[in-house]
């Protein structure tokens, strides 16, 4: 919970401003995001959801990733209301909750981090294995909706592992089985090693790949099969914006854990200060639900086309309309 009120009295009236001044500035960036990012993005990730699954058949693998990436989103779109409107980012706060309600929140944005990440990561190995080895079907659309569901499976899981250090951390100490299990900090290092460190490591080692690949000219680089040349822009802006939307939350969880296990507990000002920045931290990865569809709507080639097919199927009805083209229909033409 955000609070000035301090048990040292010793401290001055200048910490006490800059404390106010803190607090308000995260109070009215919470109002922002609220106002105007949260239904631009509530809106566009439902967009992109629905315009793909009603266009199943034309979708690609970028597609069906992004649609994970997505549902994520709309997943973040329903705890960042519950939790922005909390005591702990404004200063005139809707309502408190309770532990129940605070892990709950925990998970879902835990899970929606990890699918993120993870989607984000398999779609650069995958589009690697598509340069590399086209028409092999290895990351066809079948595979990757497979991968997907393994991908909010894992995700689950590694959020329940991470849950009983959470909600150990919040019980009474009567519980002979979680007094033992009272740290915080290894719940932090779970999500810390598995949500950023692993993927860090796999995004970076598949756009080595790929760009080592695209240095080498072969006759596969004419396959007509291959995936559209603006994929590659569009996944190299959604790698570097992802990882820098997230990078400073799993920041403020690397020095909350480094801090516990060195016992130095911050107090005071830091406390207030690493308080701001986690609660900006986690404005920014809120933000990312608001940039993916954004950034897809306006890079994907295919996605306009799309969505005119839908709202001429909505506006001739079950018929049809007798003339629909495709992109590559109206190159040819």
């Amino acid at each position: 919970m955000w609070s000035c009120v301090s048990s040292n009295e010793t401290d001055d009236s200048s910490d006490q401003r800059l404390c106010q001044d803190l607090g308000l500035i995260l109070s009215f960036s919470s109002l922002f995001y609220l106002i105007v990012c949260f239904p631009i993005s509530l809106c566009y990730n439902a967009l992109l959801v629905t315009v793909n699954l009603c266009n199943k058949v034309s979708m690609t693998m970028p597609d069906v990733y992004f649609v994970n990436i997505a549902i994520a989103g709309l997943v973040l779109n329903m705890v960042a209301p519950v939790q922005l409107l909390g005591p702990g980012y404004t200063h005139w706060a809707t309502w408190d909750f309770n532990n129940e309600v605070y892990i709950t929140l925990l998970i879902l944005f835990n899970i929606s981090s990890l699918v993120i990440m993870y989607s984000t990561t398999l779609l650069s190995l995958d589009y690697y294995i598509e340069r590399a080895l086209p028409r092999t079907y290895m990351s066809s659309v079948y595979n990757t909706k497979h991968v997907c569901g393994f991908i909010w499976g894992g995700a689950v899981l590694t959020s329940f592992s991470s849950l009983l250090f959470y909600v150990c951390n919040h019980v009474s100490t009567k519980i002979i089985e979680c007094s033992k299990m009272q740290n915080k900090e290894a719940a932090d290092a779970i999500m810390m090693f598995i949500g950023y460190v692993v993927p860090a490591i796999a995004v970076f080692y598949a756009l080595v790949l790929i760009l080592r690949i695209r240095k080498q000219s072969t006759p596969l680089d004419q396959d007509s099969g291959r995936l559209d040349p603006s994929v590659h822009r569009l996944l190299l802006v959604s790698v570097g914006v992802q990882f820098a939307l997230w990078t400073p939350y799993y920041a403020t969880l690397l020095v909350h854990m480094l801090s516990g296990i060195q016992g130095r507990h911050l107090h005071g000002q830091h406390l207030r200060t690493y308080y701001f920045v986690r609660g900006l931290s986690k404005l920014l990865a809120f933000s990312s639900s608001f940039a993916m569809p954004l950034m897809y709507r306006h890079m994907n080639k295919s996605f306009s086309w799309k969505l005119r097919r839908l709202l001429n199927k909505l506006h001739c009805g079950k018929q049809g309309c007798s003339q629909e083209r495709s992109p590559e229909q109206q190159v040819v033409t």
